[in-house]
């Protein structure tokens, strides 16, 4: 039996033992997992730093402060996402029990990124936990150093047995995806996400795929340009651009092209100084593969500041590209690094139908004071998330559902979402052995008037408050009264 084998049965088995399906067990684990990273944060900066080179704040800022808000949602509102969720009743059901009552899923198996390693990878298994699953945790390989830390770490924190930590590359990986799951959570590109599927569906096993996609940002000619390139300069940037809602590349009107990069060029200085390489504050791509993938793309662009690099450094300076046309390089895929290309457009128009020949993104961006131009871009196109006038932030919502749709992903999570997507949401229905006439109209012989009975129970429905409801009870009592005394006679 493989070593991916052993971690599954053994969390299996952990989870058939009943333990996980406490609350009280649920939120002792979601707390030892806050104590984790109140008590680790210089373990997981110096990882991250040797990673992507991000600073012990910016770490705490993308990474962990996140996760600590979503363990403090999770343990205060654990109670309530599991308690049964009453529904509304037809007329044949007026008198039943009927409500839905969430329920584990079982082994989730959580496939994280190497961009955001704890944000991306804890976030889900925070949803997992305070559903009562066992989870099996596959931090991405790319990022050596976080991968070891969170393998070491996690044990030591929360039940080893019903949450283990799997590492290693891609082998390790195809050997869990032949094992069976109750759900598969997986974040990183389409790619890969296709292989996920294709393994899941073996087993039937539901997967949520959260990917990506070239997340379009449109700049209205008549916004606050200034404002509108600071935001979009931070959301672009941060993490040296590998961030899966980055803006990908900017729809704006020639006339508005030249003071566009201006601004972003102010802005770059204001976050990064004039020599970003030496800023603690900006990061490095991942590896060499990846800085030689993104460095191609600038072929055939023209590049309007920036466009330094050292491979040895991993260092891509933040750039801009200007007058990129839609068939260029650096717009047939996904950039995830710092590329911003500007692509000019003659309007709303032509930027709504541009976006709509491409893939539905994970995010859409648009910066402009008219509500009009807001709600045509959000009406006339689809995405994974909308933004009007900011960038990355709806992230950071916990009552937002976050993911994708079509090619940018399946399925949401955050907040209350994670705990429903990983659950099963069971529907259930209490009856009594008692009022039996009124069953009379669904058993043989059919007749029209059974029929007649069926339509008023099942299609009527009535804004009833607590005394018609007596009334109806009342109502219903009476007519299998005289159901059972037409089966007496």
């Amino acid at each position: 039996m493989s070593r991916e084998q052993q971690a599954v049965a053994r969390a299996r088995k952990a989870f058939e033992t009943g333990r996980s399906r406490s609350l009280e067990y649920r939120i002792l684990q979601l707390k030892n997992l806050q104590r984790l990273f109140e008590e680790k944060q210089k373990e997981i900066a110096e990882a991250c730093k040797k990673d992507l080179n991000k600073s012990e704040v910016g770490m705490q800022m993308y990474e962990t402060l996140g996760l600590e808000g979503e363990i403090s949602l999770a343990v205060r509102k654990l109670k309530e996402w599991a308690a049964p969720r009453p529904v509304e009743k037809n007329l044949l059901t007026l008198s039943d029990t009927v409500y839905i009552q969430p329920e584990p899923l079982g082994v989730v198996l959580i496939i994280g990124a190497w961009n955001y390693p704890w944000a991306v990878t804890i976030q889900p298994l925070i949803g997992a936990i305070a559903a009562g699953n066992a989870a099996v945790v596959k931090p991405s390989e790319v990022c050596v150093h976080t991968s070891k830390v969170m393998e070491e770490l996690l044990p030591i924190y929360i039940d080893k047995e019903l949450y283990p930590v799997v590492t290693g590359g891609v082998p390790e990986t195809q050997e869990l995806l032949r094992q069976r799951f109750d759900h598969i959570f997986y974040t990183g590109n389409g790619t890969v996400g296709k292989v996920i599927m294709e393994a899941a569906a073996k087993h039937l096993t539901p997967v949520t795929l959260e990917l990506g996609g070239k997340s379009p940002c449109y700049i209205d000619r008549n916004c606050d340009i200034t404002t509108a390139c600071r935001r979009i300069t931070w959301g672009k940037y941060t993490n040296c651009g590998q961030t899966c809602i980055a803006p990908d590349y900017i729809l704006c009107e020639p006339s508005i092209q030249d003071r566009v990069i201006e601004e972003i060029k102010k802005s770059i200085k204001d976050f990064y100084t004039d020599d970003p390489k030496t800023c603690p504050d900006y990061g490095r791509i991942i590896n060499q593969r990846h800085f030689k993938r993104i460095m191609a793309m600038m072929e055939g662009s023209t590049v309007a500041a920036g466009g330094d690099s050292n491979e040895s450094d991993c260092f891509i300076a933040p750039t801009i590209l200007r007058d990129v046309k839609p068939e260029a390089k650096v717009m047939q895929e996904e950039i995830f690094g710092p590329l911003l290309p500007i692509l000019p457009v003659s309007g709303l128009d032509e930027a709504i139908k541009l976006i709509n020949k491409g893939e539905k993104p994970l995010a859409l961006y648009v910066f402009s004071p008219d509500d009009k131009v807001i709600n045509r871009m959000r009406d006339e196109t689809s995405s994974g998330g909308f933004l009007a006038n900011d960038c990355l932030v709806h992230f950071s919502v916990s009552s937002l559902p976050f993911g994708g749709v079509g090619n940018s992903g399946m399925g949401c999570y955050h907040g209350k979402y994670t705990f429903d997507q990983l659950s099963h949401l069971r529907g259930c229905l209490i009856k009594k052995l008692k009022m039996e006439g009124v069953n009379d109209m669904r058993y043989p012989p059919h007749t029209p008037k059974k029929l007649g009975w069926a339509r008023f129970f099942i299609t009527k429905t009535f804004d009833l408050g607590w005394l018609g409801k007596m009334l109806l009870l009342a109502l219903l009592a009476v007519v299998a009264a005289v159901a059972i005394q037409r089966y007496l006679r």
